[in-house]
């Protein structure tokens, strides 16, 4: 799958993402969407671990915006959604939302953001550049 595709991973909704209500803590959205970042690189054969320990390099987040529409519950089948708007030499920006399973692909939006990543060094946390090879697999 191109990195400019759509990409959707797929989670379900735990005791521990709820509060007391069974409605998933707000917050829990932005770790949904790390887990659908994380395995949109890990799709195109990019392992977080192996940057850091390899190139001696990582991406952080370094600006969130996120809307949120509707409200998951406890057992819920979830997507959550991964695609590039924008891609620098230092940072991408990724488009993510979180949609929750529906009857012939009848999704219905529950939250959408934009998480923008920038690269750093894996030591110090300067900022850097992504290195070329990582930034073509991920444009390609």
């Amino acid at each position: 799958m191109s990195s400019i595709a759509h990409f959707a991973f797929p989670l379900r909704v735990y005791w521990e993402d709820t509060d007391a209500g069974g409605i998933v803590f707000y917050a829990n959205y932005l770790r949904f969407m790390e887990r659908g970042r994380t395995e949109w690189l890990r799709s195109l054969g990019i392992a977080q671990q192996a940057l850091r320990d390899e190139i001696g390099g990582m991406f952080v987040v370094s600006d969130t915006t996120i809307k949120y529409h509707r409200s998951a519950r406890l057992d819920d089948a979830l997507w959550v959604t991964t695609r590039i708007l924008d891609a620098g030499r230092a940072s991408i920006t990724l488009a993510q939302q979180v949609l929750l399973q529906g009857q012939a692909h009848a999704e219905v939006l529950l939250a959408e953001g934009t998480i923008r990543i920038g690269w750093v060094d894996a030591i110090s946390l300067k900022p850097g550049r992504i290195p070329t090879a990582i930034l073509e697999k991920l444009t390609s």
